[in-house]
């Protein structure tokens, strides 16, 4: 029967010399991510942050991972992507190593966490700027290369790190997080329009949202909510993210496994966003 016959199933979720740009890729989910493209056949991973001594440990802790495809290294690529300037020049400093894009990541992320009656407006309009402007001057900026070698049968992919935030209430009271939630949502709606505006071109856009995994821009909040034990024990499966749960979800949206998906938002996050009688977070 035809259904039963797949094509090549051993590299449905391979990336066998795929080349990939990570922004806010030196450390937290974006280090996992980058971790796992490598690790399932990328050839050429391009590591980008703020601060250049972030990115080249990164870089050395990543080239150094066992049974790496020979050749593949991750490369670092300093930049500002909260500002078109800065994204020009990770664009030029791109380019200048490699003549196309199979996948970029648009990791790079800001929060604030203040009480409503004194957020700064200052501080809101920083996140917004990296969570959302900045995520579309990278896109399409990054265009030229996303295209060269893309079609609708074997598309380039872009992977926008959202939040389960911006799917349903983000943390309010005294540390509310309110420029971070409503540049999550934001974010989201921009990749669906992202999606049907660049599909025709070989391009998918998705959003991946993730709910509490341990991290430096977490830890704060699962400091308040009563530590990681305690919140890893209210979700339904008992426990928070993983780097392998970032990781398994990545691998799959920028492989031929997932070619077809465009413009969705995938929780990760164990089901929390929708259990009922939970610890309510957002009061806290």
């Amino acid at each position: 029967m035809a259904e039963a016959q797949l094509h090549d199933f051993p590299s449905l979720f391979s990336l066998d010399g795929q080349v990939a740009v990570v922004t806010g890729g030196s450390r937290g989910l974006g280090l996992s991510a980058a971790s796992a493209l490598l690790q399932a056949g990328a050839a050429t991973v391009f590591i980008s942050s703020r601060k250049r001594q972030a990115c080249e440990a990164a870089c050395a802790a990543l080239n150094a991972l066992p049974g790496l495809r020979p050749g593949a290294r991750a490369v670092s690529v300093p930049a500002d992507c909260s500002t078109l300037a800065g994204v020009r020049d990770l664009v030029a400093q791109v380019s200048a190593q490699t003549a196309h894009v199979d996948v970029l990541l648009a990791n790079a992320g800001a929060t604030w966490g203040e009480a409503f009656d004194t957020h700064p407006d200052a501080a809101f309009a920083k996140v917004l700027d990296l969570n959302v402007r900045g995520v579309f001057n990278l896109v399409r900026e990054f265009m030229p290369l996303l295209q060269k070698r893309a079609s609708t049968e074997d598309p380039s992919r872009v992977v926008i790190t959202a939040s389960v935030a911006g799917l349903g209430i983000g943390t309010l009271g005294k540390q509310g997080t309110y420029g971070y939630s409503a540049s999550k949502a934001a974010v989201i709606h921009l990749g669906r329009n992202l999606a049907v505006e660049l599909g025709p071109r070989g391009v998918t856009v998705n959003s991946i949202c993730p709910g509490f995994f341990p991290s430096k821009m977490s830890n704060g909040l699962l400091e308040i909510a009563g530590g990681a034990e305690s919140m890893g024990k209210a979700n339904p499966l008992r426990r928070l993210g993983r780097p392998e749960d970032i990781a398994g979800v990545v691998v799959y949206l920028t492989s031929r496994a997932g070619a077809y998906v465009n413009g969705a938002a995938i929780e990760i996050d164990g089901g929390a966003l929708w259990q009922r009688g939970q610890l309510n977070v957002s009061k806290l």
